[in-house]
């Protein structure tokens, strides 16, 4: 063999061998692309997926989480009618300038203290054009109960923009027990109102 022939044939083995190496990288590259845009388009779509689901949930069940909180935290009303004065003891929490027809429920907890329990708690609400509406809660006890109070049961008022405030008043004709303390807590306008 001469000089140019063993040229020749080195060339054709590298380039051969070169060559196929080439192509095998090329379906190594290929086959990493496929895989990067299949794993881009799951991400894409699950994510897709995830904010349609998210911006199409029934809005009812958004509007009823809806909470417009009066009063964080518990509130001490002791009241004493064994001398018969005053007749009435109340706790009032003034609401501020909110429209409250956007609402459904004025939610509370409450429970009597050891000292004695009222077994009765009126809940009046009044606004500012001297409407004033009163519901009755009874079964206060020495454990937590939390009510729930539909706004539709409190008829009287029927502008619920000017609210002026929420009372719980305590008559002394009225009450299980002559001398106590009440813990009232989370008192709260919730849900939407369906219009």
């Amino acid at each position: 063999m001469t000089r140019d022939e063993i040229y020749d044939h080195l060339a054709q083995v590298y380039l051969g061998k070169r060559k196929r190496n080439d192509e095998k990288k090329k379906q190594q590259f290929n086959a990493w692309l496929v895989i990067n845009i299949i794993i881009t388009l799951v991400i894409f779509s699950s994510a897709f997926y995830g904010l349609t689901a998210f911006f199409s949930q029934k809005t009812t069940s958004l509007q009823s989480k809806i909470i417009f909180s009066l009063h964080h935290g518990r509130i001490f009303l002791s009241y004493d009618f064994k001398d018969d004065l005053p007749p009435v003891q109340s706790f009032a929490l003034s609401v501020p300038e909110v429209d409250v027809s956007r609402y459904s429920n004025l939610k509370f907890s409450i429970r009597a203290r050891e000292e004695g329990s009222p077994g009765t708690i009126k809940v009046v609400i009044n606004n500012r054009l001297n409407e004033t509406a009163a519901y009755y809660v009874q079964g206060i006890g020495l454990d937590w109960r939390e009510y729930s109070i539909p706004l539709d049961e409190f008829r009287q008022i029927t502008d619920w923009e000017t609210l002026k405030d929420v009372s719980f008043v305590l008559e002394s004709w009225n009450v299980d027990k002559k001398k106590g303390i009440l813990l009232i807590d989370d008192v709260q306008f919730t849900g939407a109102h369906s219009s």
